[in-house]
Protein backbone atom coordinates (compact mmCIF):
# COMPACT_ATOMS: atom_id res chain seq x y z
CA UNK A 1 0.00 0.00 0.00
CA UNK A 2 1.40 3.42 -0.95
CA UNK A 3 2.02 5.83 1.86
CA UNK A 4 1.13 9.40 1.81
CA UNK A 5 2.27 12.11 4.55
CA UNK A 6 0.43 15.31 4.51
CA UNK A 7 1.81 18.32 6.36
CA UNK A 8 -0.69 20.78 7.40
CA UNK A 9 -3.50 22.53 9.68
CA UNK A 10 -6.29 21.03 11.29
CA UNK A 11 -9.45 22.03 10.55
CA UNK A 12 -12.22 21.57 13.18
CA UNK A 13 -14.92 21.60 10.28
CA UNK A 14 -13.07 18.37 8.82
CA UNK A 15 -13.59 20.48 5.37
CA UNK A 16 -10.18 21.27 4.01
CA UNK A 17 -6.57 20.79 5.78
CA UNK A 18 -5.45 17.40 7.20
CA UNK A 19 -8.76 16.16 7.49
CA UNK A 20 -9.66 16.64 3.91
CA UNK A 21 -6.37 15.71 2.86
CA UNK A 22 -6.90 11.95 4.92
CA UNK A 23 -10.19 12.15 3.27
CA UNK A 24 -8.66 12.25 -0.33
CA UNK A 25 -5.61 9.71 0.67
CA UNK A 26 -8.15 6.93 2.18
CA UNK A 27 -10.40 7.35 -0.88
CA UNK A 28 -7.39 6.71 -3.37
CA UNK A 29 -6.95 3.53 -0.85
CA UNK A 30 -3.61 4.78 -0.02
CA UNK A 31 -1.94 4.84 3.83
CA UNK A 32 -2.67 8.53 5.28
CA UNK A 33 -0.64 9.45 7.94
CA UNK A 34 -0.12 13.35 9.05
CA UNK A 35 2.39 16.21 10.85
CA UNK A 36 -0.01 19.00 12.23
CA UNK A 37 1.15 22.14 12.17
CA UNK A 38 -1.61 24.29 12.90
CA UNK A 39 -4.62 23.89 14.95
CA UNK A 40 -7.72 25.75 13.68
CA UNK A 41 -11.02 26.65 14.86
CA UNK A 42 -13.26 26.72 11.77
CA UNK A 43 -16.73 25.91 10.15
CA UNK A 44 -17.59 26.42 6.81
CA UNK A 45 -18.69 30.23 7.43
CA UNK A 46 -15.36 31.14 8.41
CA UNK A 47 -11.95 30.96 10.73
CA UNK A 48 -12.14 32.02 14.60
CA UNK A 49 -9.04 31.00 16.05
CA UNK A 50 -5.33 29.76 14.95
CA UNK A 51 -3.32 27.76 17.22
CA UNK A 52 0.34 27.19 15.86
CA UNK A 53 1.92 24.03 17.26
CA UNK A 54 5.31 24.24 18.54
CA UNK A 55 8.11 24.13 15.46
CA UNK A 56 10.16 21.30 17.34
CA UNK A 57 6.69 19.23 17.92
CA UNK A 58 6.03 20.01 13.97
CA UNK A 59 9.86 18.40 13.20
CA UNK A 60 9.43 15.41 15.55
CA UNK A 61 5.84 14.55 14.11
CA UNK A 62 7.62 14.27 10.58
CA UNK A 63 10.91 12.77 11.95
CA UNK A 64 8.37 10.10 13.49
CA UNK A 65 6.49 9.02 10.61
CA UNK A 66 10.22 8.89 8.28
CA UNK A 67 11.42 6.44 10.30
CA UNK A 68 8.96 3.81 10.13
CA UNK A 69 6.95 4.73 7.09
CA UNK A 70 8.75 5.87 4.82
CA UNK A 71 6.65 8.05 2.66
CA UNK A 72 5.71 7.41 -0.66
CA UNK A 73 5.07 11.44 -1.29
CA UNK A 74 4.02 14.20 0.67
CA UNK A 75 1.67 17.09 0.74
CA UNK A 76 2.62 20.25 2.44
CA UNK A 77 -0.25 22.53 3.38
CA UNK A 78 -0.97 25.42 6.01
CA UNK A 79 2.44 26.12 7.49
CA UNK A 80 1.30 29.58 9.27
CA UNK A 81 4.61 31.26 10.12
CA UNK A 82 8.62 31.55 9.59
CA UNK A 83 9.38 28.97 12.45
CA UNK A 84 7.31 26.45 11.63
CA UNK A 85 8.07 26.75 7.31
CA UNK A 86 11.72 26.34 8.78
CA UNK A 87 10.98 23.40 10.72
CA UNK A 88 9.21 21.71 7.97
CA UNK A 89 12.06 22.38 5.28
CA UNK A 90 14.73 20.88 7.97
CA UNK A 91 12.93 18.09 8.58
CA UNK A 92 12.25 17.12 5.07
CA UNK A 93 15.82 18.09 4.21
CA UNK A 94 16.95 15.60 6.38
CA UNK A 95 14.90 12.92 5.15
CA UNK A 96 15.01 13.24 1.68
CA UNK A 97 11.85 13.76 0.95
CA UNK A 98 10.28 12.48 -2.40
CA UNK A 99 7.29 13.16 -4.73
CA UNK A 100 6.69 16.83 -2.40
CA UNK A 101 3.44 18.69 -3.58
CA UNK A 102 3.48 22.18 -2.03
CA UNK A 103 0.15 24.01 -1.93
CA UNK A 104 1.00 27.45 -0.73
CA UNK A 105 -1.89 27.77 1.56
CA UNK A 106 -2.23 31.78 2.51
CA UNK A 107 -6.03 32.50 2.32
CA UNK A 108 -8.82 30.58 3.61
CA UNK A 109 -12.51 30.18 1.12
CA UNK A 110 -13.78 32.21 3.61
CA UNK A 111 -10.70 34.93 3.47
CA UNK A 112 -9.23 34.51 6.52
CA UNK A 113 -5.38 35.06 6.37
CA UNK A 114 -3.72 31.60 7.19
CA UNK A 115 0.14 32.64 6.39
CA UNK A 116 1.69 35.27 8.31
CA UNK A 117 3.03 38.08 6.12
CA UNK A 118 6.49 37.79 7.05
CA UNK A 119 6.67 34.43 6.56
CA UNK A 120 5.85 34.33 2.58
CA UNK A 121 9.83 34.96 1.97
CA UNK A 122 10.65 31.62 3.80
CA UNK A 123 8.07 29.28 1.53
CA UNK A 124 10.21 30.23 -1.57
CA UNK A 125 12.67 27.24 0.07
CA UNK A 126 10.39 24.63 0.23
CA UNK A 127 9.56 25.17 -3.44
CA UNK A 128 12.85 24.04 -3.79
CA UNK A 129 12.45 20.71 -2.33
CA UNK A 130 8.79 20.50 -4.11
CA UNK A 131 8.16 18.59 -7.54
CA UNK A 132 5.05 20.87 -8.22
CA UNK A 133 3.58 24.36 -6.80
CA UNK A 134 0.00 24.40 -6.53
CA UNK A 135 -1.15 28.41 -5.61
CA UNK A 136 -4.37 29.61 -6.75
CA UNK A 137 -4.70 32.80 -8.32
CA UNK A 138 -5.15 35.05 -5.41
CA UNK A 139 -1.73 33.32 -3.53
CA UNK A 140 -0.20 33.21 -7.01
CA UNK A 141 -0.75 37.28 -7.34
CA UNK A 142 1.41 37.38 -4.07
CA UNK A 143 3.95 35.11 -5.19
CA UNK A 144 4.38 36.63 -8.72
CA UNK A 145 4.06 40.22 -7.82
CA UNK A 146 1.12 40.69 -9.81
CA UNK A 147 -2.60 40.11 -10.20
CA UNK A 148 -3.57 36.87 -11.60
CA UNK A 149 -7.00 37.58 -12.84
CA UNK A 150 -7.17 35.68 -16.29
CA UNK A 151 -5.51 32.44 -18.63
CA UNK A 152 -2.98 34.54 -20.03
CA UNK A 153 -2.02 36.09 -16.02
CA UNK A 154 -1.96 32.35 -14.73
CA UNK A 155 0.43 31.78 -17.77
CA UNK A 156 2.46 34.51 -16.91
CA UNK A 157 2.91 34.10 -13.05
CA UNK A 158 3.76 30.40 -13.77
CA UNK A 159 6.75 31.51 -15.43
CA UNK A 160 7.49 34.40 -12.77
CA UNK A 161 7.54 31.79 -9.83
CA UNK A 162 9.21 29.03 -11.84
CA UNK A 163 12.39 31.35 -13.02
CA UNK A 164 13.03 31.68 -9.07
CA UNK A 165 13.18 28.36 -8.20
CA UNK A 166 12.94 26.40 -11.50
CA UNK A 167 10.24 24.01 -9.68
CA UNK A 168 6.63 22.96 -11.87
CA UNK A 169 4.15 25.65 -11.30
CA UNK A 170 0.43 24.93 -11.00
CA UNK A 171 -1.67 27.64 -11.21
CA UNK A 172 -5.17 26.87 -9.99
CA UNK A 173 -8.27 29.05 -11.74
CA UNK A 174 -10.97 27.71 -9.69
CA UNK A 175 -12.08 30.75 -8.75
CA UNK A 176 -11.64 32.15 -12.66
CA UNK A 177 -12.67 29.86 -14.97
CA UNK A 178 -11.72 26.58 -13.68
CA UNK A 179 -8.62 25.76 -15.94
CA UNK A 180 -5.43 24.83 -14.04
CA UNK A 181 -2.11 25.96 -16.12
CA UNK A 182 1.03 24.58 -15.50
CA UNK A 183 4.38 25.72 -16.57
CA UNK A 184 6.81 23.24 -16.22
CA UNK A 185 9.81 24.93 -17.99
CA UNK A 186 9.46 23.48 -21.18
CA UNK A 187 5.54 24.22 -22.23
CA UNK A 188 2.11 25.06 -20.70
CA UNK A 189 -0.39 22.02 -20.08
CA UNK A 190 -3.96 23.63 -19.54
CA UNK A 191 -6.18 21.14 -17.26
CA UNK A 192 -9.87 22.33 -17.66
CA UNK A 193 -12.43 21.70 -15.44
CA UNK A 194 -16.41 22.37 -15.10
CA UNK A 195 -17.70 25.75 -13.33
CA UNK A 196 -19.87 24.55 -10.74
CA UNK A 197 -23.31 25.94 -9.80
CA UNK A 198 -22.58 25.73 -6.06
CA UNK A 199 -20.62 27.49 -3.22
CA UNK A 200 -19.72 24.16 -1.33
CA UNK A 201 -15.76 24.44 -2.41
CA UNK A 202 -14.42 24.33 1.12
CA UNK A 203 -10.88 21.84 0.99
CA UNK A 204 -10.91 21.70 -2.59
CA UNK A 205 -7.13 23.28 -2.58
CA UNK A 206 -6.58 20.71 -0.52
CA UNK A 207 -7.82 17.94 -1.99
CA UNK A 208 -6.53 18.85 -5.18
CA UNK A 209 -2.99 18.67 -4.09
CA UNK A 210 -3.38 15.70 -1.45
CA UNK A 211 -4.81 13.78 -5.26
CA UNK A 212 -1.49 15.08 -7.23
CA UNK A 213 0.08 13.30 -4.36
CA UNK A 214 -1.52 10.45 -4.36
CA UNK A 215 -1.04 10.15 -8.26
CA UNK A 216 2.67 10.53 -7.61
CA UNK A 217 3.40 8.05 -5.20
CA UNK A 218 1.28 5.56 -7.77
CA UNK A 219 4.00 6.32 -10.12
CA UNK A 220 2.20 8.81 -12.54
CA UNK A 221 4.24 11.08 -14.12
CA UNK A 222 3.38 14.55 -13.12
CA UNK A 223 1.23 15.94 -15.92
CA UNK A 224 -1.37 12.27 -15.27
CA UNK A 225 -1.18 13.05 -11.53
CA UNK A 226 -2.60 16.95 -12.08
CA UNK A 227 -4.81 15.29 -14.78
CA UNK A 228 -6.40 12.38 -11.93
CA UNK A 229 -6.61 15.20 -9.68
CA UNK A 230 -8.70 17.60 -11.76
CA UNK A 231 -10.97 14.47 -12.23
CA UNK A 232 -11.70 13.58 -8.83
CA UNK A 233 -12.05 17.39 -7.84
CA UNK A 234 -14.90 17.44 -10.36
CA UNK A 235 -16.51 14.68 -9.16
CA UNK A 236 -16.36 15.41 -5.32
CA UNK A 237 -18.00 19.01 -6.40
CA UNK A 238 -20.37 17.33 -7.88
CA UNK A 239 -23.21 16.38 -5.02
CA UNK A 240 -26.39 17.95 -3.53
CA UNK A 241 -25.48 17.71 0.18
CA UNK A 242 -25.47 20.83 2.18
CA UNK A 243 -22.61 20.52 4.69
CA UNK A 244 -22.73 23.55 7.30
CA UNK A 245 -24.50 27.31 6.31
CA UNK A 246 -21.64 28.57 4.69
CA UNK A 247 -19.02 27.62 1.73
CA UNK A 248 -19.55 23.97 2.44
CA UNK A 249 -17.63 20.66 1.87
CA UNK A 250 -17.10 18.81 -1.15
CA UNK A 251 -17.86 14.37 -1.60
CA UNK A 252 -15.06 12.95 -1.07
CA UNK A 253 -16.37 9.49 -0.87
CA UNK A 254 -18.27 9.94 -4.07
CA UNK A 255 -16.49 6.68 -5.42
CA UNK A 256 -16.55 4.59 -1.64
CA UNK A 257 -19.74 1.93 -1.35
CA UNK A 258 -22.01 2.72 1.54
CA UNK A 259 -21.28 0.28 4.14
CA UNK A 260 -24.26 1.01 6.50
Amino acid sequence: MKKILTIAGSDSSGGAGIQADIKTITAHKMYASSAITVLTAQNTMGVYGVLPVAPEFVSQQIKSVFDDLAPDSVKIGMLFNTSIIKAVLDSLKNVAAKNVVCDTVMIATSGAKLLEDDAIQALWGLFDLSQVITPNAAEASVLAGFKVCDTATQKQAAKAIYERVRTPVLVKGGHLNATDILWDGVEFSEFNGQLKATKNTHGTGCTLSSAIACGLAAGLELKEAIKHAKSFINKALSWDEQIGHGSGAIDHYFNIEELI
